[in-house]
């Protein structure tokens, strides 16, 4: 097992006994060398990580509701239109088609609103719960 002082000197230039002796590196450029090292990985790896959380999430818009089979059958309220937007004759939030709160709401309900604009002037507010809205 080597020592540190044997790692150093092996760094820096000194020779064992059974090589030939390489140059000899000062200490205080030995010293300076390191620091810079150092310097430039601890910036590098914060970029990396302000690269890493500076991404943008991804965002699927103009996708089809998903229907779901109840008994063999495909949902009516499902198929029946295109419309992204659902909110229960109830209550008082609206969703996109394929949150999870939609699956609470009762088929009977259901109802599927043109656009965000319209929900609103209806006096629905956007779920908390459906990212995205």
């Amino acid at each position: 097992m080597t020592s540190i002082q044997d790692l150093t000197k092996r760094i820096k230039g000194y020779a064992d006994e059974h090589r030939p002796k390489l140059h000899i590196i000062p200490d205080d450029l030995f010293l300076g060398l390191i620091i810079i090292l150092v310097a430039f990985g601890s910036f590098g790896l914060g970029r990396l990580s302000k690269i890493e959380g500076s991404k943008t999430p991804v965002r699927f818009e103009g996708t089809p509701p998903q229907s779901s089979k109840k008994g063999g059958a495909f949902s009516e309220a499902n198929t029946a239109t295109n419309n992204q937007l659902v909110a229960s004759k109830n209550g008082t939030k609206y969703y996109y088609s394929w949150c999870t709160g939609v699956s609470k709401i009762s088929p009977a309900n259901l109802i599927y609103l043109g656009s965000k604009e319209e929900a609103e002037a209806r006096g629905y507010t956007p779920s908390a719960t459906c990212k995205g809205l």
